[in-house]
């Protein structure tokens, strides 16, 4: 297989996964009606530094002790209550918050910060990187390290591309919906990732 199918194949996946709604999106529209157009790219960078350790991971062999069913529950567990924290931040922040259409100065490293802790508190996270990542990483591994730094290519692309579009739509958009639907918006982002954490830990177990 050459480059380009692994890039492609990588970027529509990876694309599908940023287009669903989680987490990562919910952050993304909180931090840049906020902070402004940054916010996407700079919690994408986050992201990305997180999922390039998770890579030096699979590829050293260290996803045997992360695959460990009791280590799968200890992050499934934290990041359950990191995700239910932060909705619930978001909830008790509304009374005091204020759209306005100047960015606010938070600084570029705690978004960088805050992506790495949303994608980690993320169950599905890892778990995806140890089933369907772990599959594509091998394959593109049969080609040669130059295939695995096209596949991440093509994956961090898709999420750079998707987030900074809708972090460039909200910060814009700032201008266009009043301060009330804003909140409602969040409000809604801050519901979902509370029923998010709480729907993952007590859903049933296969």
């Amino acid at each position: 297989m050459s480059y380009l199918p692994i890039f492609i194949i990588s970027f529509t996946i990876a694309l599908g996964g940023a287009l669903s709604p989680g987490p990562l999106l919910t952050t993304v529209i909180y931090e840049s009606s906020k902070s402004g157009f940054k916010s996407g790219p700079f919690l994408i960078l986050g992201h990305a530094l997180l999922e390039i350790l998770m890579l030096i991971f699979i590829i050293f062999g260290l996803s045997r002790f992360i695959h460990n069913p009791w280590v799968l529950k200890t992050i499934s567990l934290l990041g359950a209550i990191i995700l239910f924290c932060f909705g619930l931040k978001i909830l008790l922040s509304l009374p005091r918050l204020s759209i306005t259409l100047k960015d606010s100065p938070a600084k570029s490293k705690n978004l960088i910060l805050t992506g790495a802790t949303m994608s980690i508190a993320n169950p599905y996270w890892a778990i995806w990187w140890l089933t369907i990542g772990l599959g594509l990483l091998l394959a593109a591994g049969r080609q040669g390290i130059m295939a695995v730094i096209v596949f991440f290519l093509g994956h961090i692309l898709a999420d750079l591309g998707w987030y900074s579009i809708v972090s460039l739509m909200i910060s814009k958009g700032r201008r266009l919906i009043s301060g009330k639907i804003y909140k409602g918006i969040l409000a809604c982002c801050g519901l979902y990732l509370i029923g998010f954490a709480i729907w993952f830990v007590l859903k049933p177990k296969a």
